[in-house]
């Protein structure tokens, strides 16, 4: 496997990206919703310590996926599928890039407007802020859940195509030499 795609299958540059990115997202999302439920300011401070960073790697990832597709690789060729779920194909991973980057912006909007960064990050021994006064946390709250949502439906289709199509489209974002279903 070569670090650009071929035609049937993605490089390996794309793989580790994507693999790497829904690991992260998993870990951003189950950090945001405990820190959101915890009542104790220093258990929420540990939490945000690790969801803020994992929140700015997974944007630096986005943007570099996206910088790899329009500038060094392309995709390859689609896999036979109903129109329909082509065109619901190509809506949920351009809805995917656009929560995440609206969760990026929202996060670093909280962490600006609230001054929180410090009390995370730099051992204040102040509080920290309640996050429902900023603006930017009802959007980072809806985006969460629309992110669950995006990843419900992404997974599901990658499933659906691994066990009941059987067309190999799931083996084409993972390691190993081209595996073109018979």
């Amino acid at each position: 496997m070569g670090a650009k795609s071929t035609t049937d299958r993605y490089g390996a540059v794309a793989v580790t990206i994507h693999w790497l990115s829904a690991l992260l997202i998993l870990v951003m999302v189950g950090s945001g919703f405990r820190a959101d439920a915890m009542e104790d300011p220093a258990g929420k401070a540990a939490i945000l310590r690790v969801h803020v960073p994992v929140g700015m790697a997974v944007l630096l990832l986005t943007l570099g996926r996206i910088g790899w597709w329009l500038w060094a690789d392309s995709k390859p060729a689609s896999v036979a599928m109903a129109p329909w779920q082509d065109r619901a194909s190509r809506i949920v991973h351009c809805l995917f890039y656009v929560v995440i980057l609206g969760m990026a912006a929202s996060g670093i909007g909280m962490m600006v407007l609230s001054g929180a960064a410090p009390i995370i990050f730099g051992g204040s021994t102040e509080t920290l802020p309640d996050f429902w006064e900023f603006r930017p946390r009802v959007p980072h709250g809806i985006g969460a859940r629309i992110l669950i949502l995006l990843f419900v439906l992404h997974a599901g289709a990658a499933l659906h195509h691994h066990f009941s199509r059987h067309d190999g489209l799931l083996a084409r974002m993972w390691y190993g030499p081209s595996t073109k279903p018979d």
